[in-house]
């Protein structure tokens, strides 16, 4: 500590002038004494754990390996870790000032993807936006979007939810879903619509009208299912699912159906201890379709077997144990409804993802958090722990 003199001065009238270690040493509400170092640790070994079974899927049953892949990963990786910690040293609560722009910069996205020309179009979908050789995708992007433009609306509200104020929470949520629905992105909206959901729930809005909401829901939900809105191959999927057990329905969606079956097929040959890492022949043969996106978890159970896909399981349920144990210290409103939605988004993903590859969910286009081939949402998913961990510092300043 320095203590500086002016000249003709009593004593008294001394002042000192802390140095920042100082300060961060003696500052219990420093944030960077309250980083959650078990969070970053798992998010650092389920990340890496992601590049090597991306490898895995991609390089090949023999040499030369290609590597192109897994570098796409690691860069996407040092992106995203940067941004990370710019995000946790960034005071999340500034946030609460710019959460239009935020917001509506997703929204825009959402909008301009749809416009031919601008947007490019990927098995069925206009979802994408081609920079070079990299695609962006704006829906991922979207949900932190409606996550952020929830969480600074409602914390204006201080839990005083009026019919009015709960239908403007509604369009917040809804502006982005319809959009994504538009591409068409079933399985993104279906999470976007369990995150909104959580969302009402913890920001206090009145059981009855959350009773209402989900009786909309399943309505919209079955208006969708048996309207022309999805896709062929959307519904041969949910057909897949339906009719596992009945083979002459399947013949007619042999597509999903074949999908379906390898997955599984490659998960129930892991066995206990799995075939041992690159060994697995269903994914050395690319049996799989998408196995690096959607299906990624099927390489992990075929290689790695019942404790490689139980140790995983373990990992991400640490991390979002670490995300609600933010979402409960948070210093104010706006800091647990961004982790509650987080929370919610990454249970939603890995549980549907993961479920779709043994057959107790209908397939769709989730990505496995932190693990799927995908720049946008593995950025996506490193900005949100970015937040959850400026949550988490400043909890007590």
């Amino acid at each position: 500590m320095a203590t500086s003199y002016r000249p003709g001065l009593q004593p008294a009238t001394r002042h000192t002038v802390r140095r920042p270690m100082a300060n961060f040493r003696r500052n219990p509400a420093s944030p960077f004494r309250h980083v959650d170092i078990v969070l970053v640790a798992c998010v650092a070994v389920v990340t890496l754990f992601g590049a090597l079974m991306v490898y895995s899927t991609t390089r090949g049953a023999t040499a030369p390996y290609d590597t192109s892949y897994v570098k796409r990963v690691i860069m996407f990786m040092i992106i995203g870790a940067v941004v990370m910690g710019g995000i946790a040293l960034f005071d999340y609560r500034k946030l609460r000032d710019y959460w239009p722009f935020i917001y509506g910069g997703s929204v825009l996205l959402l909008a301009l993807v749809l416009v031919p020309g601008i947007g490019s179009r990927s098995k069925g979908t206009q979802g994408w936006f081609q920079i070079g050789p990299f695609q962006l995708q704006p829906s991922e992007l979207a949900k932190l979007g409606m996550i952020v433009g929830f969480a600074g609306l409602a914390s204006q509200f201080r839990g005083d939810l009026d019919n009015a104020r709960v239908a403007l929470l509604l369009g917040v949520c809804g502006a982005p879903m319809l959009l994504v629905l538009l591409q068409p992105d079933l399985g993104t909206t279906l999470v976007s619509v369990a995150v909104a959901f959580a969302l009402l729930l913890v920001a206090g809005v009145r059981p009855r009208i959350l009773g209402v909401l989900a009786v909309v829901a399943i309505l919209g939900t079955t208006m969708v299912l048996t309207s022309g809105v999805l896709k062929q191959y959307q519904r041969d999927r949910l057909g897949t699912f339906l009719e596992q057990g009945n083979s002459s329905t399947l013949k007619s969606q042999q597509g999903s159906a074949y999908n379906l079956t390898q997955a599984k097929r490659a998960i129930g040959s892991g066995g206990l201890w799995g075939k041992g890492l690159f060994n697995g022949p269903q994914t050395r043969l690319r049996n799989v379709p998408e196995q690096r996106t959607d299906f990624i978890f099927t390489a992990v159970g075929e290689q790695l077997g019942f404790v490689g896909s139980g140790a995983l399981l373990a990992v991400l349920a640490a991390i979002v144990w670490r995300v609600w144990r933010t979402a409960q210290l948070a210093r104010d409103d706006f800091g647990m409804l961004i982790c509650t939605g987080i929370m919610v988004m990454l249970v939603i993903q890995i549980f549907e993802n993961i479920g779709m590859t043994m057959g107790i969910m209908p397939i769709t286009g989730i990505p496995l958090p932190f693990l799927s081939y995908g720049g946008s949402a593995l950025l996506t998913t490193l900005i949100s722990m970015g937040l959850v961990l400026s949550v988490h510092m400043r909890r007590f300043s």
